[in-house]
């Protein structure tokens, strides 16, 4: 009969998660995956399958670095592995589309500010399931909507903070699952 993982054991796999997540080695979203599939494991085998496949050290130029995205009489989406240069972000759409999907995004910080503005167009934003998301800014003849998952904040996620300021447009913040590869 198998037995179960010591509590100190699931402690240490979770730290293990979390320098991978701090080191860019995990994305919010599978760190946030990861880890609840430690606590909940109850074989040590199914323990050991949420940290076996990391890599024990960063591979240098794997990501896009981004400081702004410009999204003008066109249609611009940023999704797979990327990182911000700093933890705010810069966003202006003029008669447009703009898709940020930071499911599987880097970042080091412990927030994370998309502050800009959007004008005749549409802005949509996609965050993993587990993380905390504030929207706010000035909206003229706009549409703002937010659907989060109705999930607990997972530990160790950044807030991410949604500043638009809006003109004719919609802005769209929607979280998504992230599941774990076989």
């Amino acid at each position: 009969m198998p037995v179960p993982p010591s509590d100190d054991d699931r402690q240490r796999a979770a730290e293990v998660l979390q320098r991978a997540c701090g080191d860019g080695r995990l994305t919010l979203e599978e760190f946030g995956v990861r880890v609840g599939a430690v606590w909940a494991a109850e074989t040590h085998d199914e323990m050991v399958r949420a940290t076996a496949d990391l890599l024990p050290a960063p591979v240098v130029g794997s990501s896009v670095t981004v400081e702004r995205v410009v999204t003008v009489f066109s249609e611009n989406k940023r999704r797979g592995r990327w990182r911000m240069r700093s933890p705010r972000l810069a966003v202006r759409t003029v008669f447009g589309s703009t898709e940020l999907d930071l499911r599987s995004m880097i970042v080091d910080e412990p927030e994370v500010e998309i502050a800009g503005g959007c004008y005749f167009g549409e802005v949509k934003v996609i965050v993993p399931e587990g993380v905390e998301v504030e929207l706010t800014g000035a909206a003229i003849f706009s549409s703002r909507s937010m659907q989060l998952a109705p999930v607990p904040r997972v530990p160790g996620t950044p807030a991410i903070r949604v500043r638009l300021q809006t003109w004719f447009s919609s802005v769209e913040v929607v979280s998504k699952p992230y599941a774990l590869p076989q």
